[in-house]
């Protein structure tokens, strides 16, 4: 048995010895989906089924279907059978998506700005140099050439807000913004998915200035390779989203492209050329200014006896924001059990977020190491300069 396997059996005994741990469940499926597809979707059905986050639940099955389109093989030709002819889908001429309505990419005007990214001052600098200032003075880069425009990868660590951070940056814009992601591209039909990222554009360059945002962005612009149909499937939808990235079906002045990874070293070099997704900023995990602010949030309007989220804050080095949110949801459910059983407000007290801090394990912990080889031994462009320095001021090695 390899040693990936024999990682995947440890995985696998810690969820059946703990089966209602969410979160080490969803982190099963996820290794799955690189290394058994098929182990995945069992294992995504039993986290739904154990009460998994069902926006999640929705995300884990588009990437699963990426992942069996990038794994799929056709079946040897002297075994083919002949494929059954599609029945044709009328399609509307002002619907050129996967058949749903054009309200599907109704463009919303976030509320929030990057005033209100509590901390994070470092991401916020580089976004500000890197992307918005030139956007933020459009007749000055119009005096320098510069057409009103761009195009952002975010990438980091998962739960870190890069979602947060895209609205943001469209309320910073005055843009409109329309969320994508995979399973809203996907198709059973060949060509249906082409259309609908044609159709993400068409609408963005309607709503413009607009802001397009695709979340796990690996999983619909992961490298093109060799394969089988599957592999087809993906190189074909990388293709049309380079012709629309490119401008090919219509000007795309006023349209600002953001894409957010876990995983940037597997998003496709094509994509990644000057002139195309050229900036990048690392979201890292909240610092202790934002940790605060969120475990505040979290508590707010709850019953809770002063929590010093200083302390709380301090404490949490290393957390993510969704490790911050699940935590305060442990601390307050121990509380409503214990108020329960004393027919008496509890309320959450430091010392018991303290405690329960103590008992988790950062989930950004496993995403360093994971990308600690892909820095010693991939080839590196200056995505992760960052990255690096942000290792060496931690001591990380």
């Amino acid at each position: 048995m390899s040693k990936d396997n024999d990682f995947v059996e440890v995985i696998a005994r810690e969820v059946a010895a703990d089966p209602d741990n969410l979160a080490l469940r969803e982190d099963f499926v996820t290794l799955l989906l690189e290394q058994d597809p098929g182990r995945a979707a069992t294992e995504l059905t039993a986290f739904e089924a154990h009460g998994g986050d069902p926006a999640r639940v929705r995300l884990l099955r588009a990437r699963l279907m990426a992942a069996r389109l990038r794994t799929s093989t056709p079946p040897p030709a002297e075994t083919a059978a002949p494929a059954p002819k599609p029945v044709p889908v009328p399609v509307d001429e002002d619907r050129q998506d996967t058949g749903a309505a054009v309200s599907m990419w109704d463009a919303e005007r976030p509320a929030v700005t990057l005033a209100n990214v509590a901390g994070l001052a470092e991401v916020k600098r580089h976004l500000d140099t890197a992307f918005l200032a030139p956007l933020r003075n459009p007749e000055l880069a119009a005096a320098f050439g510069q057409k009103p425009g761009g195009s952002l990868l975010m990438y980091g660590p998962p739960g870190c807000g890069k979602t947060f951070i895209a609205r943001a940056i469209a309320g910073d814009l005055g843009a409109s913004f329309i969320h994508v992601t995979l399973a809203d591209l996907l198709s059973k039909w060949i060509g249906e998915s082409e259309k609908a990222i044609q159709s993400v554009f068409r609408h963005a360059r309607a709503a413009a200035p607009c802001v397009i945002f695709f979340d796990e962005f690996d999983a619909l612009g992961g490298r093109r390779t060799s394969g089988g149909g599957g592999s087809q499937a993906m190189r074909m939808l990388v293709t049309q989203l380079l012709e629309e990235l490119d401008g090919v079906a219509g000007a795309n002045d006023g349209v600002y492209f953001l894409a957010a990874t876990n995983r940037p070293w597997d998003i496709d070099p094509a994509l990644r050329r000057p002139g195309r997704i050229d900036k990048t900023v690392l979201v890292l995990p909240p610092d202790a200014v934002a940790r605060a602010a969120i475990v505040q949030g979290a508590l707010d309007g709850k019953p809770a006896a002063e929590v010093d989220v200083v302390a709380v804050a301090a404490a949490t080095e290393g957390f993510s924001g969704a490790d911050l949110a699940h935590l305060t949801t442990t601390v307050l459910q121990e509380a409503m059990v214990e108020s329960m059983s004393r027919g008496e407000l509890v309320p959450v007290t430091t010392d018991a977020v303290l405690t329960a801090a103590g008992g988790v394990v950062p989930s950004t912990a496993s995403w360093f190491d994971q990308v600690a080889p892909v820095l010693e031994y991939g080839v590196d462009d200056g995505t992760f300069d960052q990255l690096r320095a942000y290792r060496v001021k931690r001591g990380m090695r």
